[in-house]
């Protein structure tokens, strides 16, 4: 199990923002230090779906979302795309897991080429070289064979592909029960605890032992 306190996590352009939002604070609530990366496209998307209008300055941004959050400051630092001084641009210094929550066909095109034209896919290029963890919460449908055939490049690579496909069986009542089923098993990918969804099996098998 991987137990560093130290993530990447970036937002690029596609649809899913509460995803991203949701991931950042129970991050952040669990005292790890988050460097977060943010595409423009992003910011466009937070603006539509969460009315949260985010500043293109990192250190504007970071009060933003630590306010808008309720989160303790000190943990979270944003980058700038062409941040190329920052700790995650390097392997000598870069954590060793990264989570791109939501992740964009166009992202995932550029990390399998391994493109780096901005932070967030050197980053991205980073972790992969590294041996790190990387995870791509693709949200996007349908998929092309374009799409199919870089998600595949990247798993053969290690690359842990996780569509924002969340479950039913946990019989979510609102939206944020959807969000949170797509969290918590990237929790699970990170090693990391969470309580935010019961497990399959467990809950059935202590309702029928009446615990």
């Amino acid at each position: 199990m991987i137990t560093s306190k130290e993530i990447t996590l970036a937002f690029s352009g596609a649809s899913g923002a509460p995803y991203g939002l949701r991931l950042l604070q129970v991050l952040l609530a669990q005292g790890i230090k988050v460097h977060l990366l943010m595409s423009s496209a992003a910011r466009v998307v937070f603006a539509t779906e969460q009315q949260l209008q985010l500043s293109a300055a990192p250190e504007k941004c970071a009060q933003q979302l630590e306010q808008y959050l309720q989160a303790a400051p000190g943990l979270l630092k944003v980058y700038g795309k062409d941040d190329w001084f920052s700790p995650v641009a390097s392997g000598s210094a870069a954590p060793k897991q990264m989570v791109v929550c939501p992740c964009s066909t166009g992202s995932l095109s550029a990390i399998a080429q391994g493109a780096s034209d901005n932070l967030l896919e050197r980053a991205a290029d980073v972790v992969i070289k590294e041996g790190g963890k990387l995870i791509l919460v693709l949200r996007e449908s349908p998929l092309s064979a374009i799409h199919l055939e870089n998600m595949l490049k990247l798993a053969r690579l290690g690359v842990c592909i996780m569509p924002a496909a969340p479950g039913f069986y946990h019989q979510p009542q609102q939206i944020s029960d959807l969000v949170d089923f797509m969290v918590a098993r990237v929790l699970d990918q990170l090693g990391l605890a969470q309580q935010l969804v019961g497990r399959w099996g467990y809950d059935a098998r202590q309702q029928q032992a009446g615990e």
